[in-house]
């Protein structure tokens, strides 16, 4: 069976396009995070940023603004874009606002059925916290 031109450029471009979609999450390489400088939150999860302003720890918050800007760059970016701005094929983490802290801590730690692996066994909660601070530190779109 022979595909005429146009067959062929439309399977073309969807197999073009079913490429750019899978690469599309980008590296999701776990990188390694120092959270030396934040206290140690110990192992039961908590639902509350601890970081944000106003909360018990608040007085790391700058600390945790740092750290959550280079974990995310390491291990968010690649699929949610830089400073948090999403390409369109993830939420745009800025509008957080619609996210109470127990629903983004329980995506984090498990993931989604729709491509975000679970980070429970790589990122501890120090980390996944100042994520959340530092994306909360960002401006919201417009």
């Amino acid at each position: 069976m022979t595909l005429s031109y146009s067959s062929r450029a439309a399977v073309l471009a969807f197999l073009l396009g079913m490429a750019g979609y899978a690469g599309a999450h980008g590296n999701v390489t776990p990188q390694a995070v120092d959270t030396g400088k934040l206290p140690d939150l110990g192992d039961e999860v908590r639902t509350e940023n601890p970081f944000r302003i106003g909360n018990e720890l608040e007085q790391f918050n700058a600390e945790a603004i740092r750290v959550g800007e280079s974990a995310y760059a390491g291990n968010c970016a690649g699929c949610h874009g830089i400073r948090a701005m999403s390409g369109g094929l993830t939420p745009d983490l800025r509008e957080l606002s619609i996210w109470d802290d127990e629903y983004f801590i329980t995506r984090v730690r498990n993931g989604t059925d729709r491509g975000m692996p679970s980070w429970k066994n790589t990122l501890d909660q120090n980390a996944m916290w100042a994520i959340k601070t530092y994306i909360e530190s960002l401006p919201k779109p417009e």
